[in-house]
Protein backbone atom coordinates (compact mmCIF):
# COMPACT_ATOMS: atom_id res chain seq x y z
CA UNK A 1 0.00 0.00 0.00
CA UNK A 2 1.33 3.42 -0.95
CA UNK A 3 1.94 5.59 2.08
CA UNK A 4 1.00 9.26 2.29
CA UNK A 5 3.75 11.66 1.29
CA UNK A 6 2.71 14.38 3.73
CA UNK A 7 3.27 12.30 6.89
CA UNK A 8 6.47 12.46 9.00
CA UNK A 9 9.29 10.54 7.33
CA UNK A 10 11.74 8.02 8.72
CA UNK A 11 15.16 9.12 7.47
CA UNK A 12 18.53 7.39 7.49
CA UNK A 13 21.41 9.85 7.12
CA UNK A 14 24.78 8.45 6.01
CA UNK A 15 28.15 10.19 6.36
CA UNK A 16 31.53 8.49 5.87
CA UNK A 17 33.57 11.09 7.84
CA UNK A 18 31.79 13.31 10.31
CA UNK A 19 34.05 15.62 12.30
CA UNK A 20 31.62 18.18 13.83
CA UNK A 21 34.39 20.76 14.30
CA UNK A 22 36.34 20.60 11.04
CA UNK A 23 35.03 20.44 7.50
CA UNK A 24 31.57 21.10 6.16
CA UNK A 25 30.37 17.47 6.06
CA UNK A 26 30.43 16.94 9.83
CA UNK A 27 28.78 20.30 10.47
CA UNK A 28 26.14 19.44 7.88
CA UNK A 29 25.36 16.06 9.44
CA UNK A 30 25.09 17.39 12.99
CA UNK A 31 22.90 20.37 12.19
CA UNK A 32 20.70 18.81 9.52
CA UNK A 33 19.89 15.78 11.67
CA UNK A 34 18.88 18.10 14.51
CA UNK A 35 16.74 20.31 12.28
CA UNK A 36 14.99 17.35 10.62
CA UNK A 37 14.11 15.97 14.06
CA UNK A 38 12.88 19.37 15.22
CA UNK A 39 10.40 19.69 12.35
CA UNK A 40 8.86 16.34 13.19
CA UNK A 41 10.71 13.60 11.32
CA UNK A 42 12.38 10.45 12.62
CA UNK A 43 16.12 10.41 12.06
CA UNK A 44 18.81 7.75 12.39
CA UNK A 45 22.45 8.24 11.41
CA UNK A 46 25.13 5.86 10.14
CA UNK A 47 28.46 7.58 10.58
CA UNK A 48 32.13 6.96 10.09
CA UNK A 49 34.77 8.47 12.39
CA UNK A 50 35.26 10.65 14.31
CA UNK A 51 32.29 10.85 16.69
CA UNK A 52 29.87 13.41 15.16
CA UNK A 53 28.64 14.31 18.67
CA UNK A 54 24.95 14.20 17.79
CA UNK A 55 22.23 15.00 20.30
CA UNK A 56 21.27 12.02 22.46
CA UNK A 57 17.76 11.72 20.99
CA UNK A 58 19.19 10.89 17.54
CA UNK A 59 20.08 7.22 17.15
CA UNK A 60 23.49 6.57 15.63
CA UNK A 61 25.08 3.44 14.16
CA UNK A 62 28.89 3.35 13.96
CA UNK A 63 30.10 0.59 11.63
CA UNK A 64 33.53 -0.68 12.56
CA UNK A 65 36.30 0.59 10.31
CA UNK A 66 40.08 0.72 10.46
CA UNK A 67 40.12 4.54 10.86
CA UNK A 68 43.61 4.73 9.38
CA UNK A 69 43.53 8.53 9.26
CA UNK A 70 43.08 8.87 13.01
CA UNK A 71 45.90 11.29 14.00
CA UNK A 72 46.47 9.35 17.22
CA UNK A 73 47.09 6.09 15.31
CA UNK A 74 47.93 7.33 11.83
CA UNK A 75 48.38 4.59 9.19
CA UNK A 76 48.53 1.83 11.79
CA UNK A 77 48.96 -1.83 10.76
CA UNK A 78 45.65 -3.72 11.07
CA UNK A 79 45.46 -6.92 13.06
CA UNK A 80 44.99 -10.29 11.35
CA UNK A 81 41.50 -10.47 12.84
CA UNK A 82 40.60 -7.14 11.27
CA UNK A 83 41.92 -8.30 7.91
CA UNK A 84 39.54 -11.27 7.96
CA UNK A 85 36.91 -8.78 6.72
CA UNK A 86 37.35 -8.19 2.95
CA UNK A 87 36.16 -4.57 3.29
CA UNK A 88 38.94 -3.92 5.80
CA UNK A 89 41.44 -5.42 3.36
CA UNK A 90 40.23 -3.04 0.63
CA UNK A 91 40.54 -0.10 3.03
CA UNK A 92 44.07 -1.04 4.08
CA UNK A 93 45.28 -1.65 0.54
CA UNK A 94 43.74 1.62 -0.62
CA UNK A 95 45.56 3.63 2.04
CA UNK A 96 48.81 1.68 1.53
CA UNK A 97 48.79 2.63 -2.16
CA UNK A 98 48.24 6.35 -1.38
CA UNK A 99 44.53 6.34 -2.21
CA UNK A 100 41.54 7.55 -0.20
CA UNK A 101 39.26 4.50 0.10
CA UNK A 102 36.94 5.70 2.89
CA UNK A 103 33.96 6.70 0.69
CA UNK A 104 34.21 3.35 -1.14
CA UNK A 105 34.47 1.13 1.95
CA UNK A 106 31.97 3.11 4.04
CA UNK A 107 29.28 2.42 1.45
CA UNK A 108 29.61 -1.34 1.89
CA UNK A 109 29.56 -1.06 5.68
CA UNK A 110 26.49 1.20 5.60
CA UNK A 111 24.81 -1.22 3.19
CA UNK A 112 25.17 -4.04 5.72
CA UNK A 113 23.37 -2.00 8.40
CA UNK A 114 20.62 -0.66 6.15
CA UNK A 115 19.79 -4.11 4.78
CA UNK A 116 18.93 -5.27 8.30
CA UNK A 117 16.82 -2.15 9.00
CA UNK A 118 15.34 -1.47 5.57
CA UNK A 119 11.73 -1.63 6.77
CA UNK A 120 12.41 1.16 9.29
CA UNK A 121 13.28 3.78 6.67
CA UNK A 122 11.37 5.75 4.07
CA UNK A 123 14.48 7.24 2.52
CA UNK A 124 18.28 7.05 2.58
CA UNK A 125 20.23 10.31 2.47
CA UNK A 126 23.91 9.92 1.60
CA UNK A 127 26.27 12.74 2.56
CA UNK A 128 28.64 12.65 -0.42
CA UNK A 129 30.15 9.18 -0.14
CA UNK A 130 28.50 8.25 -3.48
CA UNK A 131 29.81 4.74 -3.18
CA UNK A 132 28.79 1.49 -4.87
CA UNK A 133 27.10 0.33 -1.68
CA UNK A 134 24.82 3.36 -1.87
CA UNK A 135 24.07 2.59 -5.52
CA UNK A 136 22.99 -0.93 -4.51
CA UNK A 137 20.70 0.47 -1.80
CA UNK A 138 19.14 2.97 -4.23
CA UNK A 139 17.67 0.05 -6.19
CA UNK A 140 15.70 -1.09 -3.15
CA UNK A 141 14.76 2.12 -1.31
CA UNK A 142 14.41 5.79 -2.30
CA UNK A 143 17.84 7.39 -2.01
CA UNK A 144 19.16 10.94 -2.33
CA UNK A 145 22.70 12.25 -2.02
CA UNK A 146 24.09 15.62 -1.09
CA UNK A 147 27.03 16.79 -3.20
CA UNK A 148 28.39 19.90 -1.50
CA UNK A 149 30.53 20.78 -4.51
CA UNK A 150 32.24 18.86 -7.32
CA UNK A 151 35.33 17.25 -5.81
CA UNK A 152 36.94 17.56 -9.25
CA UNK A 153 37.61 21.20 -8.29
CA UNK A 154 39.66 20.09 -5.26
CA UNK A 155 41.59 17.64 -7.42
CA UNK A 156 42.41 20.11 -10.17
CA UNK A 157 43.60 22.80 -7.73
CA UNK A 158 45.64 20.27 -5.73
CA UNK A 159 47.32 18.97 -8.90
CA UNK A 160 48.21 22.49 -10.08
CA UNK A 161 49.63 23.38 -6.65
CA UNK A 162 52.37 20.70 -6.60
CA UNK A 163 55.59 19.92 -8.43
CA UNK A 164 57.33 17.75 -9.65
CA UNK A 165 55.29 15.43 -11.85
CA UNK A 166 55.35 12.46 -9.46
CA UNK A 167 53.58 14.58 -6.83
CA UNK A 168 50.87 15.34 -9.37
CA UNK A 169 50.46 11.60 -9.93
CA UNK A 170 50.12 11.18 -6.16
CA UNK A 171 47.25 13.68 -6.16
CA UNK A 172 45.51 11.87 -9.02
CA UNK A 173 45.82 8.63 -7.05
CA UNK A 174 44.37 10.24 -3.90
CA UNK A 175 41.36 11.52 -5.83
CA UNK A 176 40.81 8.28 -7.77
CA UNK A 177 37.49 7.75 -5.96
CA UNK A 178 35.99 10.49 -8.15
CA UNK A 179 35.29 8.02 -10.97
CA UNK A 180 33.13 5.97 -8.62
CA UNK A 181 31.30 9.07 -7.40
CA UNK A 182 30.51 10.18 -10.92
CA UNK A 183 29.13 6.77 -11.89
CA UNK A 184 26.98 6.45 -8.76
CA UNK A 185 25.61 10.00 -8.80
CA UNK A 186 24.36 9.54 -12.37
CA UNK A 187 22.20 6.63 -11.19
CA UNK A 188 20.41 8.50 -8.38
CA UNK A 189 17.01 10.10 -8.94
CA UNK A 190 17.65 13.14 -6.74
CA UNK A 191 20.79 15.12 -5.91
CA UNK A 192 20.78 17.84 -3.25
CA UNK A 193 23.24 20.72 -3.54
CA UNK A 194 23.76 23.64 -1.19
CA UNK A 195 23.91 26.47 -3.74
CA UNK A 196 22.91 27.35 -7.29
CA UNK A 197 26.59 27.60 -8.22
CA UNK A 198 27.27 24.11 -6.91
CA UNK A 199 24.24 22.78 -8.79
CA UNK A 200 25.53 24.12 -12.10
CA UNK A 201 29.09 22.93 -11.47
CA UNK A 202 28.15 19.44 -10.29
CA UNK A 203 25.78 18.99 -13.23
CA UNK A 204 28.55 19.93 -15.65
CA UNK A 205 31.43 18.05 -13.98
CA UNK A 206 29.45 14.88 -13.22
CA UNK A 207 27.25 14.98 -16.34
CA UNK A 208 23.93 14.88 -14.46
CA UNK A 209 20.71 16.43 -15.84
CA UNK A 210 19.77 19.67 -14.07
CA UNK A 211 16.21 18.49 -13.47
CA UNK A 212 17.49 15.89 -10.97
CA UNK A 213 18.76 18.56 -8.56
CA UNK A 214 17.24 20.24 -5.54
CA UNK A 215 18.98 23.23 -3.91
CA UNK A 216 18.83 23.42 -0.12
CA UNK A 217 21.33 26.01 1.19
CA UNK A 218 23.08 25.24 4.45
CA UNK A 219 22.04 26.97 7.61
CA UNK A 220 24.21 28.66 10.20
CA UNK A 221 23.86 27.55 13.82
CA UNK A 222 23.04 30.87 15.46
CA UNK A 223 23.02 29.20 18.87
CA UNK A 224 26.78 28.71 18.42
CA UNK A 225 27.64 31.76 16.31
CA UNK A 226 26.34 35.11 17.55
CA UNK A 227 27.65 38.62 18.35
CA UNK A 228 29.36 39.15 21.72
CA UNK A 229 29.06 42.92 22.27
CA UNK A 230 30.94 42.99 25.59
CA UNK A 231 34.25 42.13 23.86
CA UNK A 232 36.09 44.96 22.11
CA UNK A 233 37.19 44.44 18.52
CA UNK A 234 40.93 44.91 18.00
CA UNK A 235 41.94 47.15 15.05
CA UNK A 236 43.96 45.30 12.43
CA UNK A 237 43.04 41.85 13.78
CA UNK A 238 41.96 39.48 10.97
CA UNK A 239 40.45 36.05 11.49
CA UNK A 240 40.40 33.21 8.97
CA UNK A 241 38.87 29.82 9.68
CA UNK A 242 39.85 27.87 6.60
CA UNK A 243 42.03 24.77 6.62
CA UNK A 244 45.63 25.94 6.43
CA UNK A 245 47.23 23.33 4.21
CA UNK A 246 44.53 22.82 1.55
CA UNK A 247 45.20 24.79 -1.67
CA UNK A 248 41.46 25.12 -2.30
CA UNK A 249 41.09 27.35 0.78
CA UNK A 250 43.44 30.07 -0.46
CA UNK A 251 45.52 30.73 2.66
CA UNK A 252 48.53 31.03 0.36
CA UNK A 253 47.04 34.18 -1.19
CA UNK A 254 45.91 35.61 2.14
CA UNK A 255 49.43 35.31 3.57
CA UNK A 256 50.80 37.24 0.61
CA UNK A 257 48.09 39.85 1.19
CA UNK A 258 48.97 40.15 4.89
CA UNK A 259 52.64 40.66 4.00
CA UNK A 260 51.63 43.48 1.67
CA UNK A 261 49.28 45.08 4.22
CA UNK A 262 52.02 44.92 6.87
CA UNK A 263 54.11 47.31 4.77
CA UNK A 264 51.52 50.04 5.40
CA UNK A 265 49.35 49.12 8.41
CA UNK A 266 49.57 47.25 11.70
CA UNK A 267 48.00 43.84 11.12
CA UNK A 268 47.65 40.49 12.85
CA UNK A 269 46.21 37.29 11.36
CA UNK A 270 44.51 34.67 13.53
CA UNK A 271 44.15 31.30 11.78
CA UNK A 272 41.66 29.01 13.49
CA UNK A 273 43.39 25.72 12.86
CA UNK A 274 46.89 24.26 12.77
CA UNK A 275 49.81 24.16 10.38
CA UNK A 276 52.35 21.38 10.09
CA UNK A 277 55.90 22.50 10.79
CA UNK A 278 57.26 21.37 7.41
CA UNK A 279 54.22 22.27 5.33
CA UNK A 280 54.25 24.60 2.36
CA UNK A 281 52.32 27.16 4.40
CA UNK A 282 54.92 27.16 7.18
CA UNK A 283 57.71 27.60 4.64
CA UNK A 284 55.82 30.46 3.00
CA UNK A 285 55.38 32.25 6.34
CA UNK A 286 59.13 32.01 6.97
CA UNK A 287 59.95 33.19 3.47
CA UNK A 288 57.65 36.21 3.77
CA UNK A 289 59.04 37.03 7.22
CA UNK A 290 55.61 37.40 8.79
CA UNK A 291 55.74 34.71 11.47
CA UNK A 292 55.38 37.33 14.22
CA UNK A 293 52.08 38.45 12.65
CA UNK A 294 50.47 34.99 12.41
CA UNK A 295 48.84 32.97 15.21
CA UNK A 296 47.52 29.44 14.69
CA UNK A 297 44.99 28.61 17.40
CA UNK A 298 44.85 24.84 16.94
CA UNK A 299 41.51 23.24 17.78
CA UNK A 300 39.41 25.47 20.03
CA UNK A 301 36.03 25.18 21.74
CA UNK A 302 32.90 26.74 20.31
CA UNK A 303 32.94 29.32 23.11
CA UNK A 304 36.51 30.33 22.28
CA UNK A 305 35.61 30.39 18.59
CA UNK A 306 32.92 33.01 19.25
CA UNK A 307 35.33 35.05 21.41
CA UNK A 308 37.87 35.01 18.59
CA UNK A 309 35.23 36.35 16.21
CA UNK A 310 34.27 39.03 18.73
CA UNK A 311 37.87 40.27 18.94
CA UNK A 312 38.40 40.34 15.15
CA UNK A 313 38.13 43.55 13.17
CA UNK A 314 37.25 41.53 10.08
CA UNK A 315 37.04 37.98 8.71
CA UNK A 316 38.60 37.02 5.39
CA UNK A 317 37.48 34.05 3.29
CA UNK A 318 40.21 33.65 0.68
CA UNK A 319 38.96 30.37 -0.84
CA UNK A 320 39.62 29.62 -4.48
CA UNK A 321 36.30 27.77 -4.54
CA UNK A 322 33.47 26.99 -2.09
CA UNK A 323 30.34 24.95 -2.71
CA UNK A 324 28.65 27.03 -0.02
CA UNK A 325 30.97 28.88 2.38
CA UNK A 326 30.24 28.12 6.04
CA UNK A 327 33.16 30.28 7.30
CA UNK A 328 31.64 33.35 5.67
CA UNK A 329 28.20 32.62 7.10
CA UNK A 330 29.53 31.94 10.60
CA UNK A 331 31.48 35.20 10.64
CA UNK A 332 28.44 37.12 9.43
CA UNK A 333 26.29 35.50 12.15
CA UNK A 334 28.78 36.89 14.68
CA UNK A 335 28.42 40.40 13.25
CA UNK A 336 31.97 40.42 11.86
CA UNK A 337 32.51 42.33 8.59
CA UNK A 338 33.54 39.90 5.84
CA UNK A 339 35.93 40.14 2.92
CA UNK A 340 35.40 37.19 0.60
CA UNK A 341 36.49 36.00 -2.80
CA UNK A 342 33.93 35.30 -5.49
CA UNK A 343 35.08 31.66 -5.65
CA UNK A 344 32.19 29.30 -6.26
CA UNK A 345 29.05 29.97 -4.22
CA UNK A 346 30.51 32.59 -1.85
CA UNK A 347 28.65 35.51 -3.51
CA UNK A 348 25.35 33.66 -2.82
CA UNK A 349 26.16 33.61 0.89
CA UNK A 350 27.77 37.03 1.27
CA UNK A 351 25.53 38.95 -1.12
CA UNK A 352 25.89 42.70 -0.70
CA UNK A 353 26.65 42.33 3.02
CA UNK A 354 30.41 42.01 2.51
CA UNK A 355 33.29 42.94 0.23
CA UNK A 356 33.86 40.61 -2.72
CA UNK A 357 37.15 40.27 -4.60
CA UNK A 358 38.41 37.91 -7.28
CA UNK A 359 40.00 34.63 -6.10
CA UNK A 360 43.76 33.95 -6.26
CA UNK A 361 44.45 37.70 -6.15
CA UNK A 362 46.46 38.80 -3.14
CA UNK A 363 46.63 42.38 -4.41
CA UNK A 364 42.83 42.64 -4.36
CA UNK A 365 42.68 41.06 -0.90
CA UNK A 366 45.27 43.48 0.46
CA UNK A 367 43.43 46.47 -1.02
CA UNK A 368 40.12 45.36 0.51
CA UNK A 369 41.72 44.80 3.92
CA UNK A 370 43.32 48.26 3.94
CA UNK A 371 40.08 49.86 2.75
CA UNK A 372 38.13 48.26 5.61
CA UNK A 373 40.82 49.22 8.15
CA UNK A 374 40.57 52.83 7.02
CA UNK A 375 36.74 52.89 7.10
CA UNK A 376 35.55 51.66 10.52
CA UNK A 377 32.02 52.98 9.94
CA UNK A 378 31.71 50.89 6.79
CA UNK A 379 33.04 47.90 8.69
CA UNK A 380 30.39 48.34 11.38
CA UNK A 381 27.64 48.62 8.78
CA UNK A 382 28.78 45.50 6.94
CA UNK A 383 28.81 43.63 10.24
CA UNK A 384 25.18 44.60 10.86
CA UNK A 385 24.11 43.75 7.31
CA UNK A 386 25.81 40.37 7.46
CA UNK A 387 24.13 39.47 10.75
CA UNK A 388 20.68 40.32 9.35
CA UNK A 389 21.33 38.40 6.13
CA UNK A 390 22.08 35.19 8.01
CA UNK A 391 19.03 35.57 10.26
CA UNK A 392 16.76 36.09 7.27
CA UNK A 393 18.10 33.60 4.72
CA UNK A 394 20.29 30.87 6.22
CA UNK A 395 18.68 28.87 9.00
CA UNK A 396 18.92 25.11 9.48
CA UNK A 397 15.14 24.90 9.81
CA UNK A 398 14.79 26.27 6.28
CA UNK A 399 17.51 23.88 5.07
CA UNK A 400 15.67 20.92 6.63
CA UNK A 401 12.34 21.90 5.06
CA UNK A 402 13.89 22.17 1.58
CA UNK A 403 15.69 18.86 2.12
CA UNK A 404 12.40 17.16 3.00
CA UNK A 405 10.90 18.56 -0.21
CA UNK A 406 13.70 16.75 -2.08
CA UNK A 407 12.95 13.55 -0.14
CA UNK A 408 9.31 13.61 -1.18
CA UNK A 409 10.26 14.10 -4.85
CA UNK A 410 12.60 11.12 -4.61
CA UNK A 411 9.99 8.94 -2.91
CA UNK A 412 7.35 9.86 -5.47
CA UNK A 413 9.71 9.17 -8.38
CA UNK A 414 11.12 5.91 -7.04
CA UNK A 415 11.09 3.14 -9.68
CA UNK A 416 10.44 5.65 -12.46
CA UNK A 417 12.99 5.82 -15.31
CA UNK A 418 15.83 8.30 -14.90
CA UNK A 419 15.63 11.45 -17.01
CA UNK A 420 17.95 11.54 -20.01
CA UNK A 421 18.45 15.28 -20.36
CA UNK A 422 22.05 16.47 -20.48
CA UNK A 423 23.12 19.29 -18.10
CA UNK A 424 22.64 21.84 -20.90
CA UNK A 425 19.01 20.75 -21.31
CA UNK A 426 19.47 18.77 -24.52
CA UNK A 427 18.33 15.15 -24.83
CA UNK A 428 21.10 12.56 -24.53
Amino acid sequence: MKRSLDRPLSICLLSYRSDPHCGGQGVYLKNLSRALKDIGHRVEVISGPPDPQLDTDIRIHRPHCLDLYNPEHLFRIPTLKELSDPVNVMEWLGVATMGFPEPFTFGFRAQRIVRKRMRHYDIIHDNQSLSYGIWALSKKIPTVATIHHPITVDRDIAVRAVRPYWKKLKQFRWFSFIGMQKRVSRRLHRIITVSECSKEDVAREFDIPLDRFSVAPNGIDTNLFYPVPVIQREPGRIIVTNSSDVPLKGLYYLLHAVAKVAEKRAVKLIVVGSSKEKSGISRLIRRLGIGHLITFTGRISNEEFVRQYARAAMAVVASVYEGFGLPAGEAMACGVPVISTTGGALPEVVGDAGILVSPQNHEALAGAIIDLMDNPQRADELGRQGFLRIQQHFTWRSAAQKTVDAYRIAIQGFRQPLSKKAPNGSIK
